[in-house]
């Protein structure tokens, strides 16, 4: 790690108040972190990795470095517990003199698909397997280290067998689209007799000597797969408010509660007529008529649906979690139980023709099988259905869907207001002096109203490749129109709060400013009441660093408090101060 590299990480600390998820700090006045494999094994199962920095304090809302006395052992004995993890780690561990002290820094990296959990070998896969929750370490549950061990290989549990299930629940209707569909498609089976395809399809398979039907075939073609996994259904649930738990003027909570059932081919269309129904629309003129333009693009609705009830995790233990689409004022999320599979990084989501598919035979299946009435499949099964929700986006004017995936849940968030609007637009005169393309634009105009851009993010916006990003973003940085913080792969963008823009040619000047969320946030705990960062982060959809930006804004202003408790623990809530206190 260089200098400048630590300066940046330490700069980020410093606007956070605390840990970020991808650096943790360490004090060390009391000698060497008993417990520092929690860490180490919960930056080596995330996505990218991070960094752990010892001889750092944090203060209420600041971080002072203190040092470290003994560097040489605490390096000894970083590196001897990385060795004790399963698989063992080799992180890159370094001295640095910072401000007259001593500091440690530590690069952990991120283990592959294939060899998570990384857990410490002392307490087991169970007991020893932690992840980054925010900028803390949460003990993964069983599920989730099994949900780490199965994305190492494929899954099967799409053709587990359903014991007192047969032939005769599933629909003949359906099965018979299918059958004319595979034998028309596949030259090998034009022939084949019915029972060879359900069993080579994996719509049947042996069990104890008898037939059963599959799991997957249950679901594509059972009359009513619920009386056998009543768990495997899909809620649609419309809020009054942009927050949960906000009651409507009436008094409800609920403007509509919609539980789908049935199987997919049925389910998956009835889940988007149910969202049509519950969302806005608005006229546009074209020529001589007046067309009804749906708030979200149909696209997105339609490969929402399908990407969360197809690829979702079907193994015993995520079969009593049903799949939940969202509707609040501002914005729609779709929620799947189970994260991204396999090799599949928030990093990669949008590049056309990526896929790892969890339940490969239950997509071969909706990949051949006919929805009564539209004589189109389901699923293409060719990876486009991420690109084209973002390109169904951006083609109606509005920001990029945001992603978000646990070992437990992979969440799609789509905000309904257009990203360009008249007041965003009229901001973007400003800079109509500097030399900006596009691509460009568009990543001022989101960091307006999301207050932080990484380059992964910026390249599947744009449609454009990660060196394109890298290139472009530097440029907006030389020009002091965002500022870069971090570096490499953890590195995020902000627009500049200095507003000192560099002069152009013509000698204009600008500055940018962060969207103020004050009354947002005082919004959400006048509502609630106290709430934990993370609490208000996931309610107004913002990263980190804003939350973070805006919260120490509020405690200076003292409009906000900190309820008892360091500023990074888990439990800590904020709460409004109570004027004259």
């Amino acid at each position: 790690m260089l200098r400048e590299e630590l300066d940046d990480f330490i700069e980020s600390l410093k606007d956070a108040e605390s840990d970020t998820s991808f650096v943790e700090i360490k004090s060390c006045e009391g000698g060497f972190p008993k417990r520092m494999w929690e860490t180490i094994s919960a930056l080596a199962n995330s996505a990218t990795g991070g960094v752990i920095i010892l001889g750092i304090r944090e203060v209420e809302n600041d971080i002072i470095v203190t040092g470290v006395k003994n560097p040489a052992r605490f390096q000894t004995d970083l590196q001897e517990v990385s060795s004790r993890m399963n698989p063992p780690l080799r992180p890159l561990i370094q001295i640095h003199k910072y401000q007259g002290k001593i500091l440690v820094t530590a690069e952990i990296p991120a283990v592959s698909y294939k060899e998570k959990p990384c857990y410490y070998e002392g307490s087991g896969i169970i007991s020893g397997s932690f992840i980054r929750v925010g900028d803390s370490d949460r003990r993964l549950t069983q599920y989730e280290a099994q949900s780490l061990i199965d994305g190492r290989g494929q899954p099967r549990y799409d053709v587990d067998p359903v014991p007192d299930a047969s032939v005769d629940d599933l629909d003949a209707y359906l099965l018979s689209l299918f059958l004319k569909k595979v034998r028309e498609d596949n030259r090998n089976a034009k022939d084949w007799p019915e029972r060879k395809i359900l069993i080579t399809y994996r719509i049947l398979t042996d069990f104890e000597k008898k037939e059963a039907v599959t799991l997957c075939g249950l679901l594509c073609f059972g009359r009513y797969p619920q009386q056998f996994f009543p768990g495997l259904v899909t809620h649609v649930l419309v809020y009054p408010e942009n927050e949960e738990g906000q009651v409507a003027a009436s008094g409800e909570r609920l403007l509509d509660n919609v539980k789908i059932e049935g199987n997919m081919l049925r389910a998956i269309p009835e889940a988007i007529r149910a969202i049509k129904r519950n969302i806005q629309k608005r006229s546009m003129v074209k020529g001589l008529f007046r067309e009804d333009i749906l708030e979200y693009p149909e696209v997105f609705l339609r490969e929402a649906v399908i990407n969360a009830v197809a690829h979702r995790d079907y193994a015993p233990l995520a079969r009593g979690t049903a799949v939940q689409i969202k509707i609040f004022p501002n914005r729609m999320e779709v929620s799947s139980p189970g994260g991204l599979f396999g090799p599949m990084t928030e990093e990669d989501l949008g590049r056309s023709g990526l896929q790892a598919a969890r339940n490969s035979y239950l997509i071969k299946l909706l990949e051949d099988s006919p929805v009564p009435d539209e004589g189109r499949v389901l699923c293409e099964n060719r990876g486009t259905g991420i690109p084209s929700m973002i390109h169904a986006l951006r083609k109606s004017g509005m920001e990029p869907p945001q992603f978000k995936s646990s070992p437990t849940q992979f969440r799609v968030t789509c905000f309904n207001h257009a990203l360009f609007d008249g007041p965003t637009l009229k901001w973007l005169e400003k800079y109509a002096g500097f030399d900006l393309n596009d691509k460009q634009r568009f990543g001022l105009a989101y960091l307006l109203h999301k207050g932080k851009l990484d380059n992964p993010e910026y390249a599947r916006m744009n449609d454009c490749d990660s060196r394109v990003a890298g290139k472009e973003l530097g440029e907006l940085v030389a020009k002091r129109l965002i500022a870069q913080h971090g570096s490499r792969r953890w590195a995020f963008y902000t627009l500049n709060e200095s507003g000192k823009a560099a002069a152009h040619k013509g000698g204009h000047k600008d500055k940018a400013k962060r969207k103020d969320r004050r009354d947002e946030i005082l919004n959400v705990l006048k509502t609630r009441g106290e709430c934990s960062r993370r609490e208000i982060q996931e309610a107004l959809g913002l990263e980190w660093p804003v939350t973070h930006y805006w919260i120490k804004k509020l405690i200076k202003e003292e409009l906000l408090e900190r309820t008892a408790g360091p500023a990074k623990s888990p439990s800590v809530k904020y709460r409004l101060k109570t004027p004259g206190k």
